[in-house]
Formats: C-alpha cells, sequence, structure tokens
C-alpha cells in the first residue's frame, strides 16, 4: 500500500491574472514560493520516502521547495504529470475564451479530460510500483488533481483546487482510492509515531467522509 499526496503547484503571475496556463511553462511568483513554503512546512510534520513533480517549472520549483522543507533529496519528474494541455486557449484570461469558445465549442490543439486520466492514473500506479508501501508527495497542476478525483472519485463534486493546497490517495492491490481531498495533514500528523493501528483507523476515517461513503 502506498500512500500518494497530491500537491497544486504555487502562484503564477497567469494565475493571479486568471489566464489559462496548460502547458505553457509560467514560473512561480513570489507568492507562489511563499505558498511552496507553507506546504512543504505542513507536509514535514510527516516522514516522507519521496517526491515527484511535473517538469513544468512552476510545479518542480514548487516541488524544490517543498524538498528542502521535509528534507528530502531534489525531486525527480515524469513528463506524464504535466498540466492539461489547452490548445487555442492558453494565454487566454476566462472571458476571452468564453467569448472566442462559447460553451459546447471545440478548443483547437485542447488534450481531453479523458485523455488526462489515461496518462495520469497509470502514472500515479507506476509511482506506486516504483514505491511500493512508501509515502510519496506528487507535485502537478490543479487539471491533473481535477482528472485524479474525476477517475476516482466521479460520484462526488470537489471545490476548487487551490494553489499549494493537498489532496492525498492511496493505492493498494492496483487501485486508487481517495483519503482527502484538502487532505487535513496538520490533523493527521497528530496520530504520527502512534501506534499503526490508530493511525490507520485516522486515516481510514477521514477516507470515509472524504467519499462520502
Amino acid at each position: 500500500m502506498t500512500n500518494l499526496y497530491l500537491v497544486r503547484h504555487g502562484e503564477t503571475d497567469w494565475n493571479r491574472a486568471r489566464r489559462i496556463q496548460g502547458s505553457t511553462d509560467i514560473p512561480l511568483n513570489d507568492t507562489g514560493r511563499a505558498q511552496a513554503s507553507t506546504t512543504g512546512q505542513l507536509l514535514a510534520r510527516r516522514d516522507w520516502d519521496a517526491i515527484i513533480a511535473s517538469p513544468l517549472s512552476r510545479a518542480f520549483e514548487t516541488a524544490s521547495i517543498i524538498a528542502a522543507e521535509v528534507g528530502l533529496p531534489e525531486p525527480t519528474t515524469r513528463d506524464t504529470l504535466v498540466e492539461r494541455r489547452y490548445g487555442e486557449a492558453e494565454g487566454l484570461n476566462y472571458q476571452q475564451v468564453d467569448e472566442l469558445f462559447p460553451e459546447g465549442a471545440d478548443v483547437p490543439g485542447r488534450e481531453t479530460r479523458d485523455d488526462v486520466m489515461e496518462r495520469v492514473v497509470p502514472a500515479l500506479l507506476g509511482i506506486a510500483a516504483d514505491h511500493p508501501g512508501q509515502n510519496v508527495i506528487v507535485v502537478s497542476h490543479g487539471g491533473v488533481i481535477r482528472a485524479v478525483l474525476g477517475a476516482i472519485d466521479p460520484e462526488n463534486i470537489h471545490g476548487t483546487i487551490t494553489n499549494g493546497s493537498i489532496h492525498s490517495v492511496r493505492i493498494a492491490e492496483g487501485s486508487l482510492q481517495l483519503i482527502a481531498f484538502n487532505d487535513p495533514i496538520d490533523e493527521l500528523s497528530l496520530a504520527f509515531g502512534t501506534d499503526i493501528e490508530e493511525q490507520n483507523a485516522l486515516e481510514s476515517r477521514d477516507a470515509v467522509s472524504s467519499t462520502g461513503a
């Protein structure tokens, strides 16, 4: 059983301007770096075995800042964790997208949500296979995390995936289970170092509450 903690990168200037980034490589701004540091300090309350990131600079720098906070080496990257491609919508703000591509209109070059699922879910399973029984931080993008949630918890509506937010997934016997959307790791960390059965019971409680089961 492997636990993956999915982190959205920190803020960029395009995030602040509500411009669509997709595969465009936009760096963190100072707010984004501060968010990454705060997320790293929160994650440092637990022990970690590895950190893996999308190669886009906003995700890789977020992962690098987190790695320094939690005491891990420089993150490795996987191309399959890059953000969803938005084609001709990249660089536009949401008002411009609505004007140029009304609801139902195709956006040339945009990757479908199903395509994102088909590359990201196997990527996470591959990470779990490479890190059996470990706790791994995975730094990626809002569209990627949304695709994972759509694949493993389609019956529930999840809120905004904010910059620097943490969403935990457990992989066991080749399947993914949502532990928590916006994982309350600060609460879960209080159980770290206690009896492992008590910790697992606490995590299971949060898994039930997060999935609505």
